[in-house]
């Protein structure tokens, strides 16, 4: 962590007053209250707090798949919302939601060819993702024949096949023992460093946070970052 202001060519996202309210009047709930911070290229950064505190709302914003309700996110490096996925930005949910009629390999391609990517080039960007995982021998296996590790690893891969900048993790873990759940860390670590890519993984496993180099908490909807600082990187 560090509180001096990078350059913005090395800003992947950044918050200014970022909040999320869903409903209106009496009813509205507050799940993110104006966040701001900013990450930035090469980071490793662990998004930590306990179960409904707003860790999974401000990742989804940082990714661009939600918009605040006030306060601003921009991707300084990587273009407007629009341009995010697939490409420079790779969201790993908590459960690997892997489509069963298609096997591993076409499960990894699938966002390339949504975005308009040709067959060959999502099947070679496929194949080069599950490679990097060490997953090759799943290519042609179907998600029902995968363990629970596995097909979160085949996860990771469907988000790096698009080459992103930015890798960001909602619990990854969180539905994998411990041991299965290292493996998935070290292919998200590894994989980030081939790349080159910053990595943020929300987490309320202490164990997944230590290995993290900076650290983000929430508490009730509210990002505290160390005071002074409101960059994290490498």
């Amino acid at each position: 962590m560090t509180a001096a202001s990078p350059p913005d060519g090395d800003v992947l996202v950044r918050a200014v007053g970022a909040a999320r309210t869903f409903g209106r009047g009496p009813a509205a709930v507050v799940a993110v209250h104006g966040a701001s911070g900013q990450i930035t290229a090469g980071a490793r950064l662990a998004l930590t707090g306990p179960s409904g505190s707003g860790k999974s709302t401000l990742l989804h914003l940082l990714a661009g798949l939600d918009e605040p309700t006030a306060g601003t996110i921009t991707w300084p490096a990587l273009g407007t919302r629009r341009q995010l996925r697939p490409g420079p930005v790779a969201v790993v949910f908590q459960g690997p939601s892997l489509l069963p009629p298609l096997d591993v390999a076409e499960n990894v391609a699938l966002p390339l060819l949504l975005a308009g990517r040709p067959e060959d080039e999502a099947a070679a960007a496929a194949h080069q993702a599950l490679t990097r995982l060490d997953l090759e021998g799943l290519a042609a296996k179907l998600p029902e024949e995968l363990s629970g590790g596995q097909a979160q690893r085949v996860a990771v891969a469907r988000a790096l096949a698009g080459q992103p900048r930015l890798i960001l993790a909602d619990e990854p873990t969180g539905q994998l023992d411990h041991r299965n759940g290292a493996v998935v860390v070290d292919a998200l670590l590894e994989a980030a460093g081939t790349l080159g890519a910053a990595l943020v993984v929300a987490t309320h496993d202490p164990l997944v946070a230590d290995r993290f180099d900076g650290r983000w908490s929430m508490a009730d909807g509210r990002l505290l970052v160390p005071e002074g600082s409101l960059s994290c990187s490498a």
